[in-house]
């Protein structure tokens, strides 16, 4: 994988920040967005380039614009010569999604509309952006990080676990019609995470307790939980996997 670059969406914090280290020990190089705050990303460009001697590149992307994925690009093309991997990973949270992090009776268009573009509209431009520039190189590999919140209930979650399941089926379609060009597309769910978003959550004490409850491993998911599957599906190691969304939850939805 070394010498092969990755762009990943919201590589700064929790998932995505583990994930970027991740492939950087490999010796990738990555092409990062973040939302807001450019020192952090900043900084973090010079510890990866200087630990791990890769390319490392921030970029000011908002995820509630999708369509802003092809200028990104575009920004990205004057840096790479090539994209290999593509993981959507950037979320929301906090005002925007008012009215689609809540109970059913209380779920609005508006917070609903705005997870479904951050998680299933985003997913979509940016793998489409993803696989044109992934066919001139010979394939490559797309990811979704996705939630078991489609699978069991979490309180106030209908919005985003429905989201969840929506962009599931997404990437089954694009492993589908992607498959010509070598481009493999699979999802990445994860069990509730030990992450600044989900310490956001307003019962997140009680989640954490009952994570760790449910698990036969007896604790919370960490980020780099994640970040190792998605090593993994972009590897050669999985070079059959594809349109199949890989479960880490520490076996919780079984119980």
């Amino acid at each position: 994988m070394k010498g092969k670059t990755l762009v990943i969406s919201g590589g700064t914090r929790g998932i995505g920040q583990a994930i970027v280290y991740e492939f950087a020990r490999e010796g990738v190089n990555v092409a990062f967005t973040y939302n807001s705050n450019e020192e952090i990303a900043l900084e973090q460009v010079k510890d990866l380039e200087a630990n791990y001697g890769i390319k490392a590149k921030a970029y000011p992307f908002n995820i509630l614009e999708p369509e802003k994925y092809k200028e990104l690009f575009l920004e990205i093309d004057k840096d790479f010569d090539r994209v290999d991997y593509f993981i959507s990973n950037a979320i929301i949270s906090g005002r925007a999604v008012v009215g689609g992090y809540t109970k059913f009776m209380k779920l609005k268009p508006r917070g609903i509309n705005n997870i479904f573009t951050a998680t299933v509209n985003a997913f979509v431009v940016g793998a489409q952006e993803s696989a044109k520039r992934m066919e001139k190189v010979g394939g490559g590999s797309i990811i979704s990080l996705s939630s078991t919140g489609n699978l069991v209930y979490i309180e106030n979650y209908a919005g985003h676990g429905t989201a969840k399941a929506a962009v599931e089926a997404m990437v089954r379609y694009g492993a589908a019609e992607l498959g010509c060009m070598n481009i493999r597309v699979n999802a990445v769910s994860g069990g509730p995470i030990e992450t600044d978003a989900l310490r956001a959550f307003t019962n997140y004490e009680e989640v954490r307790d009952k994570t760790a409850e449910l698990s036969p491993l007896n604790r919370m998911g960490k980020p780099q939980d994640l970040a190792g599957a998605c090593l993994f599906l972009c590897s050669e190691k999985a070079s059959w996997i594809t349109g199949h969304t890989l479960l880490i939850d520490g076996g919780t939805t079984f119980k």
